[in-house]
Formats: C-alpha cells, sequence, structure tokens
C-alpha cells in the first residue's frame, strides 16, 4: 500500500528551480496528499488524484518512449492511474509501463523522480473532468523491444533530439532531468 506521508517526502526532496511549472505541481500534489481522504483513488474527482508516468530512456539513451493514447488523441509518455495492488508508486509506474508498451525496464527498484505535472482530464468514459497529479519516474530500457498494449495506437522510441514539437514542456524538463540522473558511466577504455 502507498503511504501519502513517505510520497509526500519523495516530492519534498524535488528540486530544480529553472522549472516553475513542476515545482507549482509539487505544491499542488502536496496539498492533495494532505488534504484529500484518497488521493490514490481514480474515483476521486475533486480536487483530482495522483496517477504516474513512465519516462522510459532506450537502453542507448538517444530516444524516448512514447505512447499515441487512443483517447486523448495524443504522443505521451506510458503511465496511469495507481492501483490498489501497486505495492510503492515506482511499483504503480512500472505496472503502466509494462502494461502500455510490454518494455523491458532494467533492473532497480526505485526510480528517481523526474518531473511532476498536474493537468486536466477531458470528461470521458463516465468520469466527469478532472486533474492528474502525475508523477513522472525515470527508467532505463533493457531491451528496445515493444508490444503495443490495447490502451496506445502506437508505441514507438522517438529521438531525444526530435521531440520540442511533439510533447509538452513538462515533458522535455523531465527528459533532460532523466538524462543527466540516469546518464550511462563513462568507460575507461
Amino acid at each position: 500500500m502507498i503511504h501519502a506521508l513517505e510520497l509526500a517526502k519523495l516530492i519534498g526532496l524535488f528540486s530544480d528551480p529553472s522549472d516553475g511549472a513542476a515545482h507549482k505541481s509539487g505544491e499542488l500534489t502536496l496539498l492533495l496528499l494532505k488534504h484529500s481522504p484518497a488521493p490514490f483513488s481514480r474515483g476521486q474527482f475533486v480536487p483530482g488524484h495522483i496517477t504516474t508516468t513512465g519516462l522510459v530512456l532506450h537502453p542507448q539513451q538517444d530516444a524516448v518512449l512514447l505512447i499515441h493514447h487512443r483517447r486523448l488523441e495524443r504522443w505521451l509518455l506510458p503511465g496511469g492511474h495507481v492501483e490498489p495492488e501497486d505495492q510503492t508508486i515506482f511499483d504503480a509506474a512500472r505496472r503502466e509501463v509494462l502494461e502500455e508498451t510490454g518494455v523491458r525496464l532494467t533492473s532497480g527498484l526505485d526510480a528517481p523522480l523526474a518531473g511532476m505535472d498536474v493537468h486536466g482530464i477531458p470528461p470521458g468514459k463516465g468520469e466527469p473532468f478532472h486533474y492528474h497529479h502525475d508523477l513522472i519516474f525515470a527508467f532505463r530500457a533493457a531491451s528496445p523491444a515493444l508490444i503495443q498494449g490495447p490502451e496506445v495506437r502506437e508505441a514507438r522510441w522517438f529521438p531525444v533530439g526530435s521531440l520540442a514539437q511533439d510533447v509538452p514542456e513538462s515533458i522535455l524538463f523531465s527528459i533532460r532531468r532523466a538524462l543527466r540522473t540516469l546518464a550511462l558511466p563513462v568507460s575507461a577504455s
């Protein structure tokens, strides 16, 4: 079971003075955790709920995994709702990546928090307009092989340098942080 207090500590450790939007999203998410009876419930629409996203770098770290979401009709990072069986917030992000893309991730239990983004979700599927308080975790793929999940039109690796026009700015900031955080060690040869 994911504990709000532990998650609040993790969010409190996040710092990037150059990214005002992530800072504001962090503040809003901390308020949600403090004042909401069910911050992880996908049935809580006011003021929204916590979701997780996996920012997956290609094994060579030159590309990022994006999905074309069927309902939202845009390219996004794989992610979604926290489920009751998720033991940690990292488990939720890993599960969502696997469900939507089938990509194998490198080992390691905790992924670094690469970003936060509170954004509106349009009404649909019997749900009203609401907010996702999205936590973006950085992962590295063990293999580039993908298996497209049923919620996505397509899953594809996008070269890091060509993303500026395809994804929201919050994702670009997160990609830069992930590249710094997950940088491969330099070979001594």
